[in-house]
């Protein structure tokens, strides 16, 4: 079930338009950072989401709440990177993840707006949900802070995976912030299935964009 009253919000235009060469270059400004996104058409993956928009914002304004310095932050389905880059900004020991196919872009985003920055080196992951989980991040080595997840749900065949990839990162004492624009019946199942295994809260809505913002932690028996 769901706690709490979120608060609304507007996804701020936080991008700033450029004459650009290319059309495939975004501009936006995070904690005092610009920042520069390639997106690339071909995967949906390396599209800048709304859900990633929200989350950046909300992180850059809540830093006392959700204190990311020095801690360790995994994001799954990470696309473009600019929701890792902004947890790097903010001093976390980042592992961004995404499909193969999704890598190169993502890894030339982070290394490119972070390189010259004195913070915690990001490393960039290959994760398939579901998959491998146990080999590729074992737990006796792996926990995290917190688990980033943005706009992850959508129509799609790998929900179950999604949410076995969710409930394995969830250790006690990790976070998951998840942050989806909700279009279809799908995503509300979805949803439903969240609430019924994680203790859940909606912190905050976007109404123009169908945005909302979850936090899950794992329930304590």
């Amino acid at each position: 079930s769901l706690t709490g009253s979120p608060v609304t919000l507007k996804i701020l235009q936080n991008w700033v338009p450029r004459v650009s060469h290319y059309f495939d270059k975004e501009h936006y400004t995070y904690v005092g950072h610009q920042i520069v996104i390639q997106e690339s058409i071909e995967h949906f993956g390396a599209v800048v989401w709304p859900g990633a928009l929200a989350l950046s914002q909300y992180l850059e304004s809540n830093q006392e709440q959700f204190n990311l310095k020095d801690k360790k932050v995994l994001e799954i389905g990470a696309g473009t990177g600019l929701l890792s880059i902004v947890a790097c900004i903010l001093g976390a020991h980042v592992t961004a993840t995404d499909l193969p196919e999704v890598l190169e872009n993502l890894s030339y985003n982070i290394s490119r707006n972070t390189q010259n920055l004195n913070m915690h080196k990001p490393e960039v992951r290959k994760l398939v949900w579901g998959e491998s989980l146990n080999e590729d991040f074992p737990v006796s080595t792996y926990h995290y802070d917190f688990i980033l997840a943005t706009d992850v749900v959508y129509h799609h065949g790998a929900l179950d995976p999604l949410l076995a990839t969710m409930v394995y990162f969830c250790k006690p004492g990790t976070v998951l912030l998840w942050a989806n624009k909700f279009r279809f019946s799908t995503d509300y199942e979805f949803l439903e299935k969240v609430c019924n295994i994680f203790n859940t809260t909606i912190l905050a809505e976007f109404p123009e964009s169908n945005v909302k913002l979850l936090k899950a932690t794992v329930r304590k028996n």
